[in-house]
């Protein structure tokens, strides 16, 4: 057999490894706040984020992506195919392992940051320290702190605006109706504008702010009327009173969440397989790759096995270790994280949805004061995010040499 075709049969089940993973670890973005404000059950959850995660990656899912993750590093290091290939390779495994490691540990990592430190890590031991473009670095660094903080000042002020107009009167059951309509038509106002901005789908639409604007308004105005009333109709008063209200939209959020994490992170690990194949297919690499369809359905599928086998344990460290979620809770977590990306993502921020969702879940902690919030849990979370880049990197380049040697 060509060394090309063990190298693109490696490929699959790298990349297929590296899906598990992301759906391993990824899931908790969306579903932990719901499943912790018991909105839905692990199993549900692990249903809905495997079906929407598969949808997304097929329908919204990027179908061309860059031979270098986020122009991390230079075009140079490319020209051999052969090399190419192996770096792809290494980066994909690299990547995975790291990303398998922190699963184990039950501690949420980004796997774009994964990706971007494996890709470094192939820079260097392909063309050495000056192949790294250290802006694109400096970038993703500042984003550990600029989508937690922003995500974590924004689900708190949420909050406490639900507990300033709902939770502290004494009809909170019947104020949340009346302005559940507010509440569901701000969520969806940011849903839309994300599919516009987020995906590959909405970009293809070429809208410019105010036309989005004005889509994503109008949407926003006529359906948060629509399911205002539908949850006037439906939801009865109960124990909980206002939750339940806070219940129904939040498991909207979720799946919104699920579906843009399938559009937009499949990428992670079919981005370097697409190379791999693009490059056994044509004997050549270019600045930008094909995907073809089945490549998306393949990562999708894995994401969502990695969802089904492994996805309870982080999704338990954010929905029960770090704070107590309830649904107004839940629902304040997921608008945050949803905003932080959308904001970063239209200024050009590298953010990672995993750090949002932390940083919200953070933020409705604070908002019950300090004694709400494990800080030790927080710290070690921390400490694994600052190690992804490191790790990942110093990873590839041992995989990479050895590749070397055998391939």
């Amino acid at each position: 057999m060509e060394t090309q075709y063990i190298v693109l049969i490696l490929g699959y089940i790298f990349g297929f490894y590296m899906a598990w993973n992301i759906g391993a670890n990824d899931v908790a973005n969306s579903m932990a706040s719901a499943v912790g404000a018991k909105a839905i059950t692990l199993c549900q959850a692990v249903f809905i984020a495997g079906i929407l995660n598969i949808v997304g990656a097929i329908f919204l899912g990027t179908h061309v992506t860059n031979t270098i993750r986020k122009g991390i590093i230079s075009t140079d290091v490319l020209s051999d195919p052969h090399t190419a290939m192996l770096g792809a390779l290494s980066a994909l495994l690299a990547a995975a392992l790291w990303v398998s490691f922190a699963t184990i540990k039950s501690l949420p990592v980004s796997t774009t940051h994964s990706i971007v430190g494996a890709m470094i890590g192939f820079g260097i031991a392909a063309g050495g320290f000056s192949v790294i473009q250290w802006s694109k670095l400096i970038a993703v660094v500042a984003s550990w702190i600029i989508s937690p903080v922003f995500a974590m000042i924004i689900s708190f002020t949420i909050f406490k605006v639900i507990v300033a107009v709902i939770l502290s009167k004494k009809n909170r059951f019947s104020l949340a109706i009346k302005l559940s309509p507010f509440f569901i038509g701000a969520t969806i106002f940011i849903v839309v504008m994300s599919f516009i901005y987020k995906t590959p789908l909405g970009k293809n639409l070429h809208l410019n702010i105010v036309q989005a604007s004005l889509i994503a308004f109008c949407l926003s105005l006529l359906l948060g009327i629509i399911l205002g009333k539908v949850i006037k109709r439906f939801v009865k008063k109960g124990e909980d009173g206002p939750e339940s209200v806070f219940r129904k939209i939040q498991i909207g959020t979720s799946c919104y969440v699920s579906l843009a994490h399938g559009a937009n992170d499949v990428a992670n690990a079919i981005g370097p397989l697409a190379v791999i194949y693009f490059i056994v297919k044509t004997g050549s690499v270019d600045s930008t790759i094909p995907v073809p369809v089945f490549l998306l359905l393949f990562g999708g599928v894995g994401i969502a096995a990695g969802i089904a086998m492994a996805g309870r344990r982080v999704m338990e460290t954010l929905s029960t270790k770090i704070t107590t979620l309830n649904n107004s809770r839940g629902f304040s977590v997921d608008f945050a994280a949803a905003t932080t990306v959308l904001i970063a993502s239209k200024l050009g921020l590298p953010v990672s949805t995993t750090h949002a969702t932390v940083g919200g879940v953070l933020g409705v902690g604070l908002a019950r004061g300090i004694g709400a919030v494990n800080f030790y849990l927080i710290l070690k979370i921390i400490l694994y995010w600052v190690l992804t880049v490191p790790a990942s990197a110093i990873t590839c380049i041992m995989i990479f040499k050895i590749l070397k040697i055998f391939i």
